[in-house]
């Protein structure tokens, strides 16, 4: 009986042991919840952005709100679409009524982050920073913190990691890495932080927009925020190295066999080099990429990261900052060619078509009563959502086609401000010009300098079609301030837009 006696002692013991050992975790669990809580911001963005229909404008008021998180230095990374041509910027903690103005310190349109500053030291009182984890396996459950619309709460849902690949970006349109997870993602929720071990594992970007799957959504991972976060030591914007090149895949065995290659070799055709690239005259057109900073390029452009990952080769440019050393092996007329370089800064326009712009005023300049603004994307996209079929073809098409040297952006006369100096040409707009006084235009700064410097008597602005505009130059001066008036223009050309160009005396 005594033996019994012990036994029932010692297991009730060993239970209270576990259930001790148990409350504990759990006691430790919810306090580690509590602590990504408190570093889960909300953001409200008061916003306006510019009016790319009519430039020296604005369009009305917006009021949005997303997600953030706290981490080491006092930063609050989100993304930038969230604080893009922002007016007036506060954040919020979780269950704290008080709003702090906020500020932002770095952003990277590019990758879609921006790091954001308080004013207000106190408002990091009692937060704890999170840290950036490393990239999650897939199948790997990840909670996703966030402020979505809805309600007014912090809101945790949880997916799983279903695939890390190159997707376009939605904010500006670049070919980045991302992760692609099942978790609801909603307005509000972007910038938000994706957890996984109580670490930040992703900034959460966008949901899927085709409408043919349910919560499916994806989120900047760590190799992109980590980037950022080293470009912005020194506050100045770098940006991703630029690809001096465009390539296409080879995997059909007509292709391979046509460029020498067998059945079982790997590579890539490289199929344009920019004459502006520091690889222009290392590397050529036609030339077969074989392998990029020792990683070997598979015929459909990726590379092989680690056993369960494979991701475009521009993964390896992706994650290298300006300087950064560059070494390609390429087949060339059968021959075996290594070429060494540094990754060049992106400075440079690739496409006719500007990119979007954010946090910056249009250039436009009136000359005459016509409107000329440089052709981008944020023009493009006045048309509405439906902007691929409703804007201009001429727009849509001069997306695909590549910069030189010699011409590195479109001229738009965007709109005719109906005047006596402009009678015949009322009714056009959105007219891409070529040349001006017979002179192919390079760019803007380089036909507003033209215009500026003129000193004949007529201005003829031609398309490459042959149609021309002609306007009696003196005629044009001389009615400049009657149609800033008429037509309400704080002036004739956006701010700054002359600074960098030289007047002929």
């Amino acid at each position: 009986m005594q033996i019994l006696n012990r036994l029932l002692i010692c297991l009730l013991a060993l239970y209270w042991i576990s259930f001790t050992v148990q409350a504990d975790e759990v006691s430790k669990d919810v306090k580690a919840l509590q602590r990504l809580k408190q570093a889960v911001i909300k953001i409200h963005t008061t916003r306006a952005a510019p009016d790319y229909f009519t430039p020296w404008r604005l369009l009305n008021l917006e009021q949005t709100s997303g997600s953030g998180a706290v981490i080491k230095g006092k930063r609050i990374p989100t993304n930038a679409h969230v604080v893009a041509d922002a007016r007036y910027l506060q954040v919020q903690k979780h269950n704290d009524p008080k709003k702090y103005l906020a500020n932002v310190e770095f952003v990277s349109h590019e990758a879609d982050l921006a790091i954001l500053s308080v004013e207000d030291a106190t408002f990091f009182d009692g937060l704890n920073p999170l840290r950036i984890g490393k990239m999650p396996e897939p199948l790997t459950e990840v909670s996703v913190f966030g402020f979505p619309f809805g309600g007014q709460t912090l809101s945790i849902t949880r997916g799983i990691l279903s695939r890390v690949e190159h997707q376009r970006y939605a904010h500006a349109g670049s070919f980045l890495l991302a992760g692609q997870i099942d978790a609801a993602i909603n307005p509000g929720n972007s910038g938000g932080p994706v957890i996984v071990d109580n670490r930040i594992v992703g900034v959460v970007m966008q949901a899927n927009a085709g409408g043919r799957a349910e919560n499916l959504g994806y989120f900047v991972p760590p190799p992109v925020i980590n980037h950022v976060l080293k470009d912005a030591e020194d506050g100045q914007y770098h940006g991703v190295p630029a690809l001096g090149f465009r390539t296409q895949g080879l995997e059909g065995p007509a292709s391979k066999r046509a460029h020498g290659l067998s059945e079982d070799d790997n590579g890539i055709l490289v199929t344009k080099v920019f004459e502006d690239s520091v690889l222009s005259g290392e590397l050529l057109e036609q030339d077969i990429l074989l392998s990029i900073n020792g990683y070997q390029i598979a015929d459909d452009q990726t590379i092989k990261l680690d056993e369960d990952l494979r991701s475009n080769f521009k993964f390896i440019v992706d994650n290298m900052h300006p300087g950064d050393e560059l070494n390609l092996v390429v087949s060339r007329n059968g021959e075996t060619v290594k070429i060494q370089s540094a990754a060049e800064l992106n400075s440079a326009n690739r496409s006719l078509v500007l990119g979007p712009q954010y946090d910056q005023r249009p250039r436009y300049l009136v000359y005459g009563g016509v409107v000329f603004v440089p052709l981008n994307m944020n023009l493009i996209k006045r048309w509405g959502r439906d902007w691929h079929n409703q804007a201009p073809v001429e727009f849509l098409y001069s997306r695909g086609v590549w910069s030189t040297p010699q011409r590195q952006e479109l001229i738009v006369a965007l709109k005719v401000l109906a005047a006596d100096v402009n009678l015949g040409y009322h009714n056009w707009s959105n007219w891409i010009i070529h040349s001006i006084n017979g002179e192919p235009v390079k760019n803007f700064n380089d036909f507003a300098q033209t215009l500026r410097n003129f000193s004949g008597d007529f201005v003829h602005i031609a398309d490459d079609q042959g149609y021309q505009m002609i306007i009696d130059h003196d005629e044009a001066l001389k009615t400049e301030s009657e149609i800033e008036e008429l037509y309400g223009l704080p002036a004739s050309f956006s701010e700054g837009l002359f600074e960098n160009v030289a007047v002929q005396d």
